[in-house]
C-alpha cells in the first residue's frame, strides 16, 4: 500500500487508475534513496516535472515501468474501492539506490511532458541495484475507505 497520496490526487486515484482516456497509463518512477525530500514536501507537487525539479531526483539508470493489469476494485463488503497492478520488474537494475516509488497518471503516452503526468502515491522503497533483477510487489497499491 502507499506511504503517502499527493494532494493533487486525493478523491481522484480511483479514478484516473481506471484510465478514462484512450492513450494513458500508470507508470512507476523510481527516485533516488539520497535527496528524497520529505512527505511532508513531496505532497504538495501537482506534476512529475516540479518534483523531479525539487530536491528529489529520478533513478534514471532503472528507467520508468507502465503498470501492467491494474484492476480498480469496488469492495461492498469492506467499504472500500482497492487498486491493484501486476508486480513491477527491473531487468538487470543498475545504478544510484532508490528510496522510494511515485506511481503517476499520464494522460497521453503518445505526447506529452513530465509536467502532464500526475503523481499519485509514493511508495517507499530500499534498493541498491547490484546487475540483478528487481522486482516489486505490488498489493493493493492504494485503497480508499468510507469515513462514515
Amino acid at each position: 500500500m502507499s506511504n503517502l497520496v499527493f494532494n493533487v490526487a486525493l478523491g481522484r486515484v480511483a479514478a484516473l487508475a481506471a484510465l478514462p482516456a484512450a492513450n494513458d497509463a500508470l507508470v512507476a518512477v523510481p527516485l533516488e534513496a539520497a535527496g528524497l525530500v520529505t512527505d511532508a514536501a513531496m505532497r504538495d507537487y501537482d506534476d512529475l516535472a516540479t518534483l523531479l525539479a525539487g530536491a528529489s531526483n529520478e533513478q534514471t539508470s532503472m528507467g520508468r515501468k507502465v503498470l501492467a493489469s491494474v484492476t480498480v476494485t469496488v469492495d461492498d463488503a469492506a467499504d472500500r474501492v482497492a487498486i491493484d497492478c501486476a508486480d513491477i520488474t527491473w531487468t538487470a537494475a543498475t545504478g544510484n539506490a532508490v528510496g522510494a516509488v511515485v506511481i503517476c497518471y499520464d494522460p497521453d503516452t503518445t505526447t506529452g511532458t513530465d509536467a502532464d503526468l500526475i503523481p499519485l502515491t509514493k511508495h517507499d522503497v530500499s534498493v541498491t541495484p547490484d546487475g540483478n533483477n528487481f522486482s516489486l510487489t505490488v498489493a493493493d497499491f492504494y485503497r480508499a475507505t468510507s469515513a462514515a
